[in-house]
């Protein structure tokens, strides 16, 4: 009888242990997400690229005559100012050869009185026959010779000048100079060692930068197909962003776009134009150009969290009407922000999770709680999104906003 009692016993503890064991297991809940209304709108986008800054009026100071280089009369690397002396010649060579020519145009002057003096004397000695028509026609000769020897000998005279002006070297415009090639007391020639300095005009300064074959034919087939609207007459608006990542206060238009793909490099040189009174632009800086001015119609823009990547494909979790979860490929465009464009696959109206993406399941129930607050708050005048007073919904617009 005790036997048969101990056996109860145990089974009703074990009995009891079980039941313990099963009140203990959780059970499955609803996965916490945050979710935004899929809403379409026009939406600016820019474009970045790599840039090079570039003086608009870069000269190349040179020597025009050889001869000795006696000294630099500027500072390397100031401002100078259009028709200041940078560079003095050795004169007294130059001024040498101009004495010679006017010394030799004196000369033809005096021949030239003498012929026209004789033939002012032959001219009524042939009208009476008392001269030979040779002698008139020698005489006119001779006189016309001499008219030419003095405007040849005048010419040498203006060259021995010139010569002696480019013996004082000056810049013809108004930038920033650059160290001296030729120290002084060099022997410069004109042919191969002329080069002197360097001028950069710093206003306006040029900002180029490229675009590849592939991305023009992409921007023109967008176009077409009504994915992406530019300004009108192309007017785009350029910003550059320095190496720090400031951004230069004045912004620049493009004003020049090269007719012909490059042979090296198979890309379209695009120029901007910026204003640069200050200098804070120099020739040669690497840049970041960012054009602005574009427009995509009608973009739907989804958090970049809220896509996921697949095996073969992007997609996102669409949320239904019973708040369960759907997979849905979509395919993606450029970023905007910390947005993606998804150019297909999504319909104004739904809603897609965002928040705890990751850790849904197909058709598994959500619970939909609010999204954190943004840290800043929305700009005046901004209108409300749509939805925004049910919980944990938000509009396309507004995650623009933030």
């Amino acid at each position: 009888m005790s036997r048969k009692w101990s056996r109860l016993a145990f089974a009703m503890l074990a009995l009891c242990a079980g039941c313990h064991k099963a009140a203990t297991l959780p059970a499955p809940g609803a996965i916490e997400v945050t979710v935004m209304q899929v809403a379409a709108r026009d939406t600016p986008v820019d474009f970045e690229f790599t840039a090079q800054t570039q003086s608009s009026r870069e000269v190349e100071i040179r020597a025009r005559v050889d001869g000795f280089l006696d000294r630099r009369v500027y500072t390397e690397g100031q401002r100078v100012h259009a028709g200041q002396t940078l560079f003095l010649m050795d004169p007294k060579p130059f001024e040498a050869v101009l004495q010679t020519a006017k010394g030799e145009l004196a000369q033809q002057q005096a021949r030239l009185g003498v012929t026209k003096a004789n033939l002012t004397r032959v001219i009524p000695l042939a009208a009476q026959n008392a001269v030979s028509k040779k002698d008139l026609d020698d005489a006119t000769g001779n006189e016309k010779q001499a008219e030419a020897a003095v405007i040849a000998a005048q010419g040498q005279v203006q060259t021995a000048q010139l010569n002696l002006s480019y013996t004082t070297i000056k810049s013809p415009l108004t930038g920033l100079s650059s160290f001296a090639r030729q120290q002084d007391g060099t022997y410069v020639t004109a042919a191969a060692t002329g080069l002197l300095t360097y001028v950069y005009q710093l206003d306006p300064m040029w900002v180029n930068f490229s675009l590849s074959e592939n991305e023009l034919l992409k921007y023109r087939d967008e176009t077409s197909k009504g994915l992406l609207r530019f300004p009108a007459n192309n007017d785009f608006e350029v910003t550059v962003i320095l190496a720090d990542g400031t951004e230069f206060p004045d912004r620049g238009h493009i004003d020049f776009t090269n007719p012909a793909f490059s042979t090296q490099t198979g890309t379209f040189l695009v120029r901007a134009s910026f204003a640069n009174p200050r200098g804070t632009l120099r020739p040669g800086q690497f840049v970041r150009a960012r054009v602005s001015g574009a427009t995509r119609p009608n973009a739907i823009l989804v958090p970049q969290r809220a896509v996921l990547q697949g095996a073969k494909s992007h997609f996102v979790w669409v949320v239904d009407s019973d708040s369960k979860a759907h997979q849905r490929v979509v395919e993606v465009g450029e970023w905007h922000g910390d947005d993606w464009f998804i150019s297909q696959g999504l319909r104004p109206g739904e809603k897609v999770v965002v928040d705890g993406a990751i850790r849904v399941a197909a058709d598994t129930p959500l619970k939909i709680v609010a999204a954190p607050a943004a840290p800043a708050a929305p700009a005046a005048g901004d209108a409300p999104a749509s939805g925004a007073g049910k919980a944990g919904e938000r509009t396309a617009d507004t995650t623009a906003a933030k």
